[in-house]
């Protein structure tokens, strides 16, 4: 094939200038980057050989290695994986993230790339963090099993170069050909350094040949008299290989616990926890696991995070991601998971009915869930920064873990009526600080803290002092119904169905004037709900109002405004479900409506402060009235007779 250049999309090639040029503080990461691909392209072989022995027939020892250039100023970086065909190179390194850089490029938009060089990670693009020490690189490749081999090139300037190579062995090696300011890389100090540093845990061996120019020895290892120096060439790795999580705790520092999550998760910040251990008795196996301290960008797509749990077998890679050893709503934890129990064939369907991937899955489980707890006890600031990144997710496991559901519901945390901004309350400080007589868990959902804490359902609370919970995300609507008791409580929404306050003799005389103003206004309700039929289930008195003189209420059992917001977003649209519109009778607007219902029943007014009624509750929800038009007409000849 003839040489073929092609060009980089533009936002394509904006993004390549952000990796260069903002995204990456300490330069010496370009070569974990390097050095961490070529480890995942061995790890990819290593489990395909398993069913193709002839894939590494013909090279079994797996290895990466740095090649130095001193004249040229080049480094080269490679390894015996699993290299690519044409089609793999041209959609791994050739479109850089093809379907993530244009999110890629609005989450940079949204803050300082250079406080954000964790986002790269996440869109596979690390790579290109090559051409921050490289004016041109050139990577050549052979997919193992093929007899075809390819070249890329590029000096980052906007296109890149395809054509056939000569690469005569399977496996990947990439070229920097160093800029001016970079050329310190090809130095062996700085090298051994970076690698100690960054990649020493790599599973496999990081050589280097290493060129000495030295004076024979005698047999007592003292250098000749009289003997020129010779030079000497030694090949020599630079990584001890020593897998970290099967070390002991004791031996592994945190900058090194804190290196291997960057290896295995992508992400550019230290993790919030480690968690590392080993399980003993039936089931063996050895975890090191991460709780991050950032969410992904990707949390909540479709697709899901990647880079999450590892699945190691018998010190052999078998997949990342593996969705079996975690529950999704765990999705977050990052880090590696290694059985001798397990068949070294074992494949993603089979992982889903293994009996004994479900016991290490339960264990994982309870090991974070009890890590969660005890920072929540121990560490309360750590606990908020996770939380806030990942509280949304969590909740989840209500709804699809009903094993767990009463430990995750000890880690949930709301803001609430008694909550400033930004501030939480788990369930427990709530039941702890529940007024006398309260028997109930109040909430209020809705589509953020400003749209709820001023609903005038909250009125006859405030008043009793009972402490209302706000809900205000998505998720919590999915996780009510099925959410249970807590601590014996049952959890009662405080904008549906009746609600039952105070003491018994409290309820008593409420009743009491309640039966009285149903008297007095019940010919005038009635006059207000033939008003409002199309709109209104019903028409009654409120016992939740104290200040305000309408309000929307849901019957029990129906589908809330807020959750039928959700279906439709969902493009799941459901039937709009009429609401029970409630009147306060100590407010002044129903006496006056009930004087002028008096003198006169056919008065018109009746049936246009009836509908400013409804549309002056749905407002108080945050709820565009149907009629904007027609609701100022009404204000406005409101305005006209108060002169």
């Amino acid at each position: 094939m003839a040489t073929e250049k092609k060009e980089f999309k533009t936002e394509v090639q904006q993004l390549l200038d952000l990796v260069i040029h903002s995204l990456y503080s300490n330069k010496d990461i370009f070569l974990r980057e390097l050095i961490s691909n070529g480890s995942d392209a061995i790890d990819r072989l290593r489990f395909k050989a398993l069913s193709d022995k002839e894939l590494i027939k013909d090279d079994p020892e797996f290895r990466i290695k740095l090649h130095v250039d001193n004249e040229g100023k080049t480094l080269r970086i490679e390894d015996n994986g699993i290299g690519m065909t044409r089609d793999e190179l041209e959609v791994n390194i050739g479109t850089i993230a093809r379907s993530g850089t244009r999110q890629f490029m609005e989450e940079l938009k949204k803050s300082k790339a250079a406080d954000n060089p964790e986002l790269i990670g996440q869109f596979g693009v690390g790579f290109y963090s090559a051409f921050m020490v490289a004016d041109k690189v050139t990577l050549k490749t052979r997919s193992a099993g093929s007899d075809e081999s390819w070249t890329w090139e590029s000096s980052g300037d906007g296109s890149y170069e395809l054509s056939d190579g000569d690469r005569d062995k399977r496996g990947t090696e990439i070229t920097l050909h160093l800029n001016e300011n970079s050329r310190d890389y090809i130095v062996e100090f700085r090298l051994r350094q970076i690698v100690k540093k960054y990649s020493d845990f790599v599973e496999y061996p990081i050589l280097m040949d290493i060129i000495r120019d030295e004076t024979p020895k005698d047999d007592e290892g003292k250098p000749k008299e009289g003997a020129e120096k010779q030079t000497t060439v030694t090949e020599e790795t630079l990584n001890s290989m020593k897998a970290i999580w099967m070390r002991p705790k004791s031996e592994v520092k945190k900058e090194e616990y804190n290196e291997f999550y960057k290896h295995v998760s992508h992400d550019y910040t230290d993790p919030l926890r480690t968690i590392h251990y080993s399980a003993e008795g039936k089931i063996e196996f050895k975890a090191l696991l991460y709780l991050p301290s950032k969410a992904p960008f990707d949390m909540f797509q479709q697709e899901g995070p990647k880079h999450g749990i590892h699945l190691y077998v018998k010190r052999i890679f078998i997949m990342d991601n593996c969705e079996a050893l975690l529950p999704r709503y765990l999705r977050f934890a990052k880090g590696v998971v290694e059985s001798n129990d397990l068949p070294l064939n074992v494949s993603r369907e089979i992982l889903q009915e293994d009996a004994i991937i479900k016991k290490i899955e339960k264990s994982v489980t309870t090991k974070i869930l009890s890590e969660l707890k005890s920072m929540m006890k121990k560490s309360g600031e750590d606990y908020l920064t996770f939380y806030r990144e990942f509280g949304k997710v969590l909740k989840e496991g209500i709804e699809v873990d009903p094993t767990n559901k009463d430990k995750i519901k000890e880690l949930l945390l709301f803001e609430s009526s008694r909550t400033e901004p930004g501030k939480y309350v788990s369930l427990k400080e709530y039941t702890e600080r529940m007024v006398l007589d309260q028997k109930e868990i109040y909430y209020i959902t809705g589509t953020s803290r400003a749209s709820v804490e001023n609903s005038p359902h909250l009125e006859v609370f405030k008043k009793k002092e009972i402490e209302v919970l706000f809900m205000v995300e998505p998720v919590d609507e999915f996780i009510l119904a099925g959410f249970g008791e807590y601590d014996e409580k049952k959890l009662k929404s405080i904008a549906q169905g009746d609600i039952d306050l105070g003491s018994e003799e409290e309820k008593k005389l409420a009743d009491e004037q309640k039966k009285e103003a149903s008297g007095k206004f019940k010919k005038l309700i009635k006059k207000v709900q033939d008003s409002l039929k199309d709109d209104v289930k019903e028409v009654r008195l409120s016992d939740r109002l104290t200040d305000s003189a309408s309000c929307l209420v849901t019957d029990e059992g129906d589908m809330n405004p807020q959750m039928e917001r959700i279906f439709a977003a969902m493009n799941q649209p459901m039937p709009e479900t009429k609401r029970i519109l409630e009147l306060n009778p100590n407010h002044p607007v129903i006496e006056t409506m009930n004087d002028l219902f008096t003198a006169d029943k056919k008065d018109p007014k009746i049936a246009d402060y009836s509908e400013l009624l409804y549309d002056q509750a749905l407002l108080t929800e945050g709820i565009a009235v149907k009629n904007p038009a027609r609701f100022a007409q009404l204000i406005s000849a409101l305005m006209v007779q108060a002169k």
